[in-house]
């Protein structure tokens, strides 16, 4: 067997909950933040309990609301890139003095 190819084994682990309860166990790390443990996760404790801890409902929500925007075709993308290119043309100075004083803006 290869030697050195394990991790370091910390017998007294130290576990955070983000309810503050705190205990150890054996881990490869010194310190491991969970955010439900045994104290306060709803199948233990027999109270319910609303968990979103990652934001999922928020994220869901900005989703859906940025959904609610209206589908543009390929064609009408293509019209407007060109109006949008024509009136940069149009909008471009004509002479050398025109450039510069519009570069010095």
């Amino acid at each position: 067997m290869k030697t050195a190819i394990h991790p370091k084994w910390f017998k007294d682990a130290k576990v955070t909950c983000a309810c503050g309860n705190t205990f150890t166990v054996g881990a490869t790390t010194e310190e491991v933040r969970v955010d439900v443990c045994s104290k306060c996760h709803p199948f233990y404790t027999g109270q319910m309990k609303f968990l979103d801890t990652a934001g999922r409902v928020e994220k869901f929500k900005t989703k859906m609301t940025g959904k609610s925007t209206k589908n543009v075709s390929k064609a009408d993308k293509r019209k407007l890139k060109r109006e949008k290119k024509i009136n940069e043309e149009m909008n471009r100075p004509d002479t050398l003095e025109a450039l510069r004083k519009h570069v010095s803006k």
